[in-house]
């Protein structure tokens, strides 16, 4: 039997309005165009998505299952400004067939920057979670996929998690298969499920592709690639972006439709089930060891951090963002805290990045701004505002933010 483990991961951030080194504004993000870009994801993807989900548990009769992995940030978010958005999210949890995972607050790296930041983000979501969805997040994923051994010694610490979502990466399985369960190197009470990114890519990026040589995708076809290699492992990790149903693949691409057609045709195979990542954890046992030194992610085809971490931009930004810590923490003002907290977000750094060829034109796709070099001027500019508020060289008198943990 091969059992299937879909999790989406949900997140919007709070993107930077334009900030010169003359601005003496404290309000450095931009609400209007964040609640316009809202509005757009929530049309095309987190509503006719969550509906269509929501339609397909009941429908199966709790053999469709699946996880969600949500920011705090997109939970805020949908509370103020799409409540009936949350509300699906909260009736899909309700059914029992979709678990909720935990991960930090603010989508931030602090995993390698602070791990005091780390724990207290993880915290922060944990309750924010349970005051949503009244639910104790048990398997854990990392900001970008971000894994290696010396995070599994702090996620296995908390005591609270008993498995991690990582990327099968080619160089780090050397031949193996990443559809079965793994642990940490000496920690086997700690279960890691390996992301397929073939199979998940499949989806999140070529699915629409014309050029691509399977081409049309449907369920059909995909089921039986699912079912391929039935000796070779137990579980298929998939994987992606909930914008991949609608906005990143479009609804005029029949992405809903192979959506809706998606848990008949595997579930047509009696060898084939849907599980969580928890029941997947509980299910199965480990068939080895997975030892990653040296950090690894989703991204590009190296999957390390060089999407954030790859220039001296990106190395500079995180390096003067995080010498910030102690004194915003020690300032004891929260409107200082939360506008540090929604800078350490990945995606300002993911727009620095300098990469290029095949993995640039998904950088250039997802980035605002002219250039990673404006990114990483606007960004700076912001901090030094920042920097000067808690250094008290400027009187700040912003808007309050919206923090509702």
């Amino acid at each position: 039997m091969a059992s299937v483990c879909f999790y989406f991961q949900v997140h919007q951030p709070h993107r930077l309005r334009r900030y010169s080194i003359f601005d003496s504004d404290a309000s450095y993000f931009d609400s209007q165009r964040n609640s316009v870009i809202l509005d757009k994801v929530v049309r095309k993807c987190y509503l006719p998505a969550s509906q269509l989900l929501l339609e397909l548990v009941r429908q199966h009769k709790g053999n469709f299952r699946f996880a969600f992995s949500f920011t705090g940030l997109i939970l805020d978010q949908l509370h103020r400004q799409h409540p009936q958005v949350l509300a699906i999210f909260q009736e899909l949890v309700k059914t029992g067939c979709v678990e909720v995972l935990g991960e930090t607050y603010h989508h931030s790296l602090g995993s390698i920057y602070s791990p005091d930041e780390f724990i207290e983000q993880i915290d922060l979501h944990a309750a924010l979670v349970q005051k949503h969805f009244g639910v104790e997040p048990r398997v854990f994923r990392n900001t970008e996929l971000i894994y290696d051994n010396k995070l599994a010694a702090v996620i296995e610490g908390l005591g609270r998690y008993r498995g991690i979502l990582a990327e099968g990466a080619d160089h780090v399985l050397a031949g193996r298969s990443p559809n079965v369960l793994y642990h940490p190197p000496g920690r086997p009470g700690l279960r890691l499920l390996l992301k397929n990114y073939r199979l998940s890519d499949d989806v999140a990026f070529r699915f629409s592709d014309r050029k691509w040589d399977q081409w049309p995708l449907t369920a059909e076809k995909y089921a039986r690639w699912l079912g391929r290699n039935e000796p070779a492992g137990e579980v298929r990790n998939l994987f992606m972006d909930y914008e991949t149903f609608g906005e990143h693949q479009w609804a005029e691409s029949g992405i809903f439709d192979f959506l809706r057609a998606l848990p008949g045709a595997i579930l047509a195979d009696k060898r084939h089930d849907f599980r969580t990542p928890s029941e997947c954890l509980a299910s199965y046992t480990s068939a080895g060891e997975y030892d990653v030194p040296h950090l690894t992610s989703w991204a590009d085809t190296e999957r390390d951090v060089s999407a954030w971490l790859g220039n001296a931009m990106q190395a500079n930004a995180l390096r003067e963002l995080y010498r910030m810590e102690i004194p915003i923490k020690e300032a004891g003002d929260p409107a200082l805290l939360e506008d540090w907290r929604r800078l350490t977000t990945s995606d300002h750094f993911y727009y620095m990045c300098t990469k290029y060829f095949s993995d640039g034109a998904v950088h250039k796709y997802f980035n605002p701004y002219a250039s990673p070099y404006d990114s990483y001027i606007n960004f700076m500019n912001v901090l030094d505002h920042l920097r000067g508020r808690v250094d008290g060289e400027v009187v700040a008198d912003p808007e309050p933010p919206d923090v509702t943990h």
